[in-house]
């Protein structure tokens, strides 16, 4: 940071803002403590603000692909592959040359409780466990803790105690003007001075830490201040003991080093680029690389089922109030520091989604990699095939997502001063990155011959066709697994979004730098020659996707995938039978129109009761015969089928949506499409998906210990939300969400509460997922869009906030707070288009 970015500032203020940027860089002020693990895996261990990281000992690490010896390419630097945060931390104790970490209960579950780490030397060990007393002490502590009373005859465990005012205090004395009565002189970087120097008067503190001494909400904390560095949630309970005897660590051995340091070091998720831990899926007899998420997930808890609740979606003990409140001056000073163009935020929004993109290449490149390898479940040529496409574009993204986030740090350190537009440069970072991609079109054309092996080797082999839907049932994987094979093409239409706003927002300022904007132009040139290329292989991946999926949900079908077979429009109807209007679920096709039904009680799919082909078809309008409203009648070649839509905009859809399928079926050529039949055996196939899309606490509690495992979390599939909210979703719509994916922070607030939290929200496939922090690897709970109305609250709401929007379905009220007027927009822009999507047809491919 140059000394005239630091113009009008104070010694202090400038100092602190030099503080902000470090703590957003990932590795600065990162110590390694060369260890290994209980295999014998060397690793590096190290302590920051978040708790105790570890990371792969060696700067050059081998991919090496399992059973033809295949090399991956490499990773050239460290890679973090676990962060321990203190929240998840119930003690830290060392004995002799061994560092142990014993985790809270509900952390580890029934899989083991301690983990050991053994160090060079005792005193090696000793020191680690001193720095992180240290680091814990002042960044998550409140008040000095008193110094416990010592035996006098016995005593066991070391004496060390962190002497010195904790973080809290610290901020509390500036801002009670403390720093003025004393005055100021700056010392040269290479002059240090501990805290523990500055204050050896204060009087020594504890090392056993409880509930009661947690730091509460400060500039620094996650509460409820936009802050776009990581940071750690609160912690539940206390955390360290300071004992040097702890006992043996008990548990399961960790498994033996058949995948790389993810699973060597037997610990959990990171931070991208490092790679998350996998939990083991319900029906391996396999043993976990890592340990489990870092809390308990309840269940996807997605409004209204098909009887309505009253309680609400997001009402769950990870997403309650508590720490919500008092955080609005914090706010507001972060949105005085931000700086204020469009750029910015549009450049933050890259950064955002670019986060949420690489934590969805990981449920492939990591976890489902970690257990395919442990099941031994796929074949070798198969494996090479995945791997080898997707490893090169999950390591490129690694790289460019590091370049963005220290181009925003910089670019927010400027924010307060007279920022130079050398610190707002972001178009010649873009522009590297996006001539690389093009390099990467050869993996991305062949995802689609990756996911035709992938099915057809599912549909041959029972092991894997029982690993992955096991594997679909673990929380980490929130969306079907063939979605994350869609991820890499949707980006790239992402990216094409994004620059076209980058590069409209250069006419508003003009003093932006002309080598910038051009940077900026040649990107958007670059991405749009990349997407045009490859528009036509992610039309056809979208659509062979839809149809694995409903091959998969529906029952009594067979052969739905056939060449030349396009997805149209699904959604719920009521058919008119003998028994009155019945409630049936519509798959419209480029060649057939299939209705379904609700399947055998207990469970949520859909069994098939008619198939009418389009071929001679014809839909007539007739409410006034029927009286029935909003109804149509369909005329096929040997049966006619009366509707009713649920409002006269899902009638005009279905009417425009079919009549367009069946002049379209009538001038095709393709008249010999894959005959349908039914299937006799029909395999189980994710049999967990919820019928009830709302349920309450206690309701969710109970179908958690029926169902006797952690499958029970996602039911917020496209068609189940469309058979709940009686609504549709066509192939446009799912063509249009592709562009509108968004990730970022925002300040929640039910209707009836008094305070804010912040989570961190990714808006995808017309769903809502609720994170704590970005770095987590699942959603606490997710909220299905479809059918909710977004607007600005009123008077009669109460919100005298600014940049909130409210999201309402029936009695079910949401208020969201974003950190400015332009992700305001971008939010409910976004939310716009998935509860109210204008349903068009659209055509097979969309102009690039």
């Amino acid at each position: 940071m140059s000394p005239h970015t630091c113009g009008g500032q104070t010694p202090a203020e400038s100092d602190f803002q030099v503080l902000e940027i470090a703590r957003k860089l990932e590795m600065y002020g990162i110590r390694f403590h060369t260890a290994s693990d209980r295999e014998g895996a060397k690793i590096n261990l190290a302590v920051s603000h978040m708790g105790v990281l570890v990371f792969q000992s060696c700067a050059r690490v081998r991919l090496q692909m399992f059973l033809n010896e295949r090399l991956c390419p490499e990773f050239q630097s460290s890679t973090k592959i676990n962060t321990f945060n203190w929240s998840r931390l119930r003690k830290l104790s060392f004995k002799r040359k061994r560092f142990l970490i014993k985790l809270h209960p509900e952390v580890h579950g029934p899989y083991q409780d301690t983990l050991e780490f053994v160090l060079g030397s005792r005193d090696a060990c000793k020191n680690f466990w001193k720095t992180c007393v240290e680091y814990h002490t002042f960044f998550r502590l409140a008040d000095q803790p008193k110094p416990r009373a010592r035996a006098i005859l016995f005593s066991r465990g070391s004496s060390f105690r962190y002497s010195g005012r904790t973080q809290k205090q610290l901020v509390d004395y500036v801002k009670d003007g403390g720093m003025k009565r004393i005055p100021y002189e700056r010392k040269h970087s290479k002059t240090q001075m501990s805290l523990r120097a500055l204050n050896a008067n204060l009087p020594r503190q504890s090392v056993l830490f409880t509930e009661g001494t947690r730091t509460p909400a400060s500039p620094s904390s996650t509460s409820a201040s936009f802050c776009s560095g990581p940071a750690s949630p609160p912690a539940p309970v206390g955390l360290l003991g300071s004992k040097d005897g702890s006992g043996s660590p008990t548990g399961p051995p960790a498994p033996s080093a058949r995948w790389p340091a993810a699973e060597r070091s037997g610990v959990a998720a990171a931070p991208p680029p490092g790679p998350p831990a996998f939990q083991p899926c319900q029906g391996l007899s396999v043993e976990s690389p890592q340990l489990p998420s870092t809390r308990k997930t309840p269940p996807s808890l997605s409004p209204l089922g098909p009887a309505e609740q009253g309680s609400s979606p997001l009402l769950s003990p990870v997403l309650s109030d508590a720490g919500g409140a008092g955080t609005d001056d914090q706010e507001e000073l972060r949105h005085k520091c931000a700086p204020a163009d469009e750029a910015y935020f549009i450049a933050k929004e890259i950064l955002a989604t670019e986060r949420t993109y690489l934590k969805d290449l990981e449920v492939i490149t990591v976890w489902f990699r970690s257990a395919v390898v442990k099941a031994d479940a796929m074949p070798a040529d198969l494996m090479t095939l995945l791997f080898s496409n997707i490893d090169p574009i999950y390591e490129f993204h690694s790289g460019f997502l590091r370049e963005v986030e220290q181009r925003l740090a910089l670019w927010e350190g400027s924010s307060s001063a007279q920022a130079t537009g050398d610190h707002r440069r972001i178009g010649d970072v873009l522009l590297s990155n996006m001539l690389q991609l093009k390099t990467l079109t050869r993996h991305f054309q062949r995802l689609h011959e990756v996911l035709t092996e992938l099915e057809a080797a599912s549909s041959r082999l029972r092991r894997l066709e029982a690993l992955r839907r096991d594997f679909e049932l673990q929380k980490v994987c929130y969306l079907p697994l063939n979605a994350f094979l869609l991820k890499p093409l949707q980006r790239l239409r992402h990216y094409r979004l994004l620059l076209r706003r980058l590069c409209a927002s250069d006419r508003q300022d003009p003093d932006r730098g002309d080598q910038d904007r051009a940077d900026r132009r040649e990107a958007l040139k670059a991405i749009t020659e990349v997407t045009s290329t490859l528009q036509h292989s992610l039309v056809r991946l979208e659509n062979l996707q839809k149809l694995m999926e409903l091959q998969r949900d529906l029952v009594g079908i067979e052969n739905l995938i056939a060449p030349g077979r396009e997805f149209i429009r699904e959604g719920c109807l009521h058919k008119l039978t003998r028994k009155g209007l019945q409630q049936r679920m519509f798959f419209l096709f480029s060649d057939m129109l299939l209705y379904t039904g609700r399947g055998a009680s207990g469970t949520s799919r859909f069994r098939i009761r008619g198939l009418l082909p389009l071929r001679g078809m014809l839909v007539e309008e007739r409410e006034n015969e029927w009286s029935v409203p909003h109804c149509f009648t369909i005329y096929a070649a040997q049966k006619t089928v009366v509707v009713a839509a649920s409002t006269q905009l899902e009638k005009e859809k279905w009417m425009r949506d079919l009549n367009a399928a069946i002049n379209a079926a009538k001038s095709s050529a393709d008249t010999a499409l894959a005959p349908l039949g039914s299937v006799l055996c029909p395999l189980p196939r994710r049999p967990s998906d919820e019928v009830s899309l709302e349920e309450s606490e206690d309701d969710a509690r109970r179908a958690r210990c029926s169902s006797g495992g952690p499958g029970q979390h996602r039911a917020s599939t496209a068609m189940h939300v469309c058979w709940d909210r009686t609504t549709s979703i066509s192939r446009a719509d799912r063509s249009a969400a592709v562009e509108n994916q968004l990730s970022g922070y925002l300040l929640r607030k039910f209707k009836n509460s008094s305070g804010w939290q912040k989570l961190w929200v990714v808006f995808t496939n017309f769903c809502l997922f609720f994170y704590k922090t970005h770095q987590d690897d699942c959603p606490l709970a997710s909220l299905p869009l479809l059918g909710y109305s977004v607007s600005l609250p009123g008077e009669a709401d109460g919100i005298h906030k600014e940049h909130v929007f409210k999201l309402q379905f029936k009695s079910h009220v949401y208020f969201f707070r974003a950190e400015s007027k332009y992700t305001l927009g971008r939010w409910m822009e976004v939310i716009k288009s998935a509860s109210t999507s204008p349903g068009r047809a659209g055509t097979s491919e969309e102009e690039a």
